[in-house]
């Protein structure tokens, strides 16, 4: 198999993807094998794994740019691709629960998607998270022994060796964050203080209980961000039964009756079709999947037909059980800079926000600059300090995505629903206690002056927490998995009712999990893989 880290030949290989990749783009066929729309976490990994059998055409579509810029491949500028041409921008509706806040939710537009914009931790998720899915499924192949297994496989661990838990011959190169800032030791140090263990890293034993804290877990390699799009497609670009279209926008799912035949997309200012003879796969996140499929005539039938929308299959789940991570920043000053380092993100800590719980319900990740919310904001923002992003791991709130109208120009409304539900208050005021007990801790004493967001002696109200209140980025959920009424997909990602459309990105989880999503949005992709190779006989 062709790798383009081989010694010696990077530049040769470099130049043949892109003379080959030239090439397909410029013989675009009418029909392909697998149409993957979405080339993030996911749909990079099912591309990577059908392709590499040379039998099969695999076209890869990408509505966003190619991911040659700097503000890609450097781990500290990631903030900076933000409201740019490689995020979507989607806005979420005013949300009475938040004091009629609207927020920003973000979303990767590229080749990597999320993998090439966000922060780069690599986060499993929790053993109840996976073994809850086996369960919603009635598959025991999601379960925390199965996964394990993937993970195992597809990491180039370059940790301390832990073969129980670590793989080291994959593809995705992970490693511990590099010559971590002082800031972030000291939030180990003082989580331990409070009595929170702290483990080697973050994606092992400390996610089978009750939590800890560790050091960041990160897709950096050789100081550059190692996409899942680097990781797995990337090195077979070379392949002429890969054609990979960045800048093309799909717009529709095409179906003959309840079949899925191919996709119209829009690219260079012209619609056309491109037809698939085996399976498409969705792949376009938790915000644009629900949006395809309905556009497609895939959803509650009652809202396609408000829209005037022809009904393929009612699927009343289709857009809704939205979830994300929200997140709540404490933030402290510091008494001299300390500029950041990597990503900015380098340690990471899951806890509870009550004695009595078995599992963590609280995931923190430290910044090393201030990260206040527009309204906390107002409260006064250091020129130079760090945050803690304290948040739900386990939100019971849930949202819903809508058409806007039947126009695939149309953006659409994304109704968040966070802090809706009132346990989500109550495990929120837990939160930002414990990470200002955290952010006082004397381990911290010599780097800061003190806390500035939300205030040194301030008692915190719900107000507060609903100013504070933003997004992980770790939106979810809106076609799950299951054979409930709501669910979407099968256990084999497969759509209810159709036959060749499958999906595989963070919509089919039936929850968030435990953590950032981008490495179980890679298992999911892995999973999908090994269902389509064991069915069409597509061994490399």
């Amino acid at each position: 198999m062709t790798d383009a880290s081989a010694p010696g030949d990077a530049g040769g290989f470099e130049r043949r993807a892109r003379e080959n990749q030239a090439e397909r783009r410029a013989n675009i066929k009418t029909m392909y094998d697998f149409i993957i729309c979405g080339a993030g976490a996911a749909g990079s990994v099912i591309a990577r794994r059908l392709a590499e059998n040379p039998a099969c055409s695999v076209l890869l579509i990408e509505a966003g740019p190619d991911d040659e810029a700097e503000s890609v491949m450097d781990p500290g500028l990631w903030p900076t691709n933000l409201s740019s041409d490689r995020d979507w921008g989607f806005q979420a509706e005013p949300n009475p629960h938040l004091d009629g806040r609207a927020l920003s939710m973000s979303m990767g537009k590229g080749l990597g998607g999320g993998s090439s914009v966000n922060v780069m931790v690599w986060a499993r998720g929790h053993r109840s998270d996976w073994d809850h899915f086996a369960a919603e499924t009635g598959d025991a192949s999601w379960n925390y022994g199965s996964v394990l297994d993937i993970y195992r496989r597809i990491e180039n661990w370059q940790g301390r060796p832990d073969p129980e838990y670590r793989g080291t011959t994959g593809p995705v190169w992970v490693q511990p964050a590099n010559d971590p800032s002082p800031i972030a030791a000291a939030l180990l140090n003082a989580a331990e203080g409070l009595g929170i263990p702290r483990f080697e890293n973050p994606n092992g034993q400390m996610m089978e209980g009750e939590g800890g804290v560790a050091y960041t877990d990160m897709l950096v390699r050789k100081g550059r961000r190692h996409s899942l799009y680097q990781a797995y497609v990337q090195p077979i670009a070379d392949r002429p039964n890969l054609t990979i279209l960045t800048e093309t926008v799909v717009r529709r799912i095409l179906f003959d009756g309840r079949r899925a035949t191919g996709i119209e997309i829009a690219r260079a200012g012209t619609i056309s079709a491109i037809n698939a003879s085996t399976e498409v796969v969705i792949s376009t996140g938790a915000i644009n999947t629900p949006k395809l499929l309905m556009l497609s005539g895939v959803g509650d039938r009652d809202e396609l037909a408000r829209l005037g929308v022809p009904v393929v299959q009612h699927l009343p789940g289709v857009g809704r059980n939205l979830q994300d991570h929200v997140s709540f920043g404490c933030t402290w000053e510091y008494r001299e800079p300390i500029p950041p380092r990597n990503s900015g993100s380098e340690a990471t800590l899951y806890w509870k926000s009550r004695p009595d719980l078995t599992e963590p319900d609280l995931l923190f990740c430290q910044v090393e600059f201030p990260v206040p919310s527009e309204r906390t904001a107002q409260l006064g923002v250091p020129a130079h300090g760090w945050t803690m992003f304290a948040g739900l791991a386990r939100p019971h709130s849930r949202g819903r995505i809508r058409l806007k109208s039947a126009d695939p120009n149309d953006m659409p409304v994304v109704d968040a629903n966070m802090l809706s539900d009132p346990r989500d208050m109550e495990t929120a005021r837990a939160c930002v206690k414990l990470c200002r007990e955290i952010g006082s801790g004397d381990a911290f004493h010599p780097f800061v002056i003190g806390e500035r967001i939300p205030g040194a002696g301030r008692q915190v109200d719900d107000a507060f927490i609903r100013d504070a209140a933003v997004t992980y980025w770790h939106q979810c959920g809106t076609a799950k998995m299951g054979s409930d009424d709501m669910s979407v997909v099968d256990a084999k990602l497969a759509v209810h009712g159709i036959i060749g459309l499958r999906i595989a990105d963070g919509s089919v989880l039936p929850r968030v999990t435990t953590g950032n999503t981008q490495a179980p949005c890679a298992v999911v992709g892995e999973r999908g893989a090994d269902i389509m190779r064991r069915q069409y006989g597509l061994e490399p």
